[in-house]
């Protein structure tokens, strides 16, 4: 890997497979009893978290602490920021203090790109904007291959608010380095043009589903919809929502996935997001996983170096 990851579209299909593998050995590790291992001890992590999260914060602080990381948590609303700091003053300062890693989610696009450029420091993207979300991408890549064996061959149907999605766009990216058919499923309004990566467009629910391997459901972000996209949630789930009855139109085996937080009722049926086709909390855990190894991975990266 190269000293940060800030997204997708610059990892190679090889990477991604290092990345997936290394995630692998580490998924063994945090199944054992005692769930820690000294592979970065020593070194210091910065989580520097400008929107809420809970699922993606908490899995890269675990993750952390399982590497034996020593880890700070970021508090925007108590830091200098609110006095007019600007970010780039409050990152080196962080930087100033030694730190190895920063992981970085921020509400404007390209903001951990700029990050990277002007530190020494690795720089991960934990979400910026609606531009990408790298290691979500990874974790999806590896619950798909953990229940499935390979990303090739495989349709792969994400539904929903794909235009303001980071987490579709660094799927996109990452499937299209694969042999895999990509559909994308929505209201006109809510599907970019994403023509480049080979995708294949429905707003028929219904047909969109047929033969689908991995149906990837993906959260309505009404706080980032500056105008109305679909008259009501309630229509959007009776055209658009993922049911049982639906979820019958894909394969037998097919695996239901969504990054969370999960709106139940609006983009899945409760009977569904529970189901055993449903691998939505595997996804959580094998998140703690791939953040281990992309860790991991720069740290062995910045060594060499």
């Amino acid at each position: 890997m190269k000293k940060d990851l800030v997204g997708i579209k610059e990892l190679s299909r090889d990477t991604i497979r290092t990345v997936l593998d290394t995630a692998s050995s580490f998924k063994d590790v945090i199944r054992r009893d005692i769930k820690k291992v000294p592979a970065l001890r020593g070194k210091t992590v910065v989580n520097l978290f400008f929107e809420p999260s809970t699922r993606t914060k908490t899995s890269f602080e675990l993750a952390e602490k399982r590497l034996s990381t020593d880890v700070l948590n970021f508090s925007v609303p108590t830091s200098s920021v609110v006095k007019g700091e600007s970010l780039i003053d409050t990152v080196r300062t962080i930087e100033a203090y030694g730190v190895d890693f920063i992981v970085i989610r921020h509400s404007s696009s390209g903001v951990p790109h700029f990050i990277a450029r002007n530190v020494n420091a690795s720089v991960i993207n934990a979400g910026d904007g609606t531009n990408e979300h790298p290691t979500q991408a990874l974790l999806d890549a590896f619950s798909i291959v953990e229940k499935k064996g390979s990303l090739d061959g495989l349709t792969v149907a994400l539904v929903g608010d794909i235009f303001h999605s980071r987490v579709a766009k660094s799927n996109i990216y990452l499937l299209s380095k694969f042999d895999t058919k990509i559909r994308l499923i929505g209201p006109p309004p809510l599907i970019p043009d994403m023509s480049g990566y080979g995708v294949e467009v429905y707003h028929d629910m219904d047909k969109g589903l047929r033969n689908a391997d991995v149906v990837m459901m993906l959260r309505i972000q009404t706080e980032r919809q500056s105008r109305g996209f679909f008259p009501s949630l309630r229509e959007y789930f009776t055209y658009w929502g993922l049911d049982a009855g639906r979820l019958s139109l894909a394969e037998g085996n097919a695996i239901v996935m969504h990054p969370g937080p999960m709106n139940r009722g609006t983009e899945i049926s409760s009977d569904v997001a529970d189901s055993p086709q449903s691998v939505i909390l595997d996804q959580v855990t094998n998140g703690i996983a791939v953040r281990m190894a992309v860790l991991y991975l720069l740290a062995g990266r910045r060594e060499s170096e």
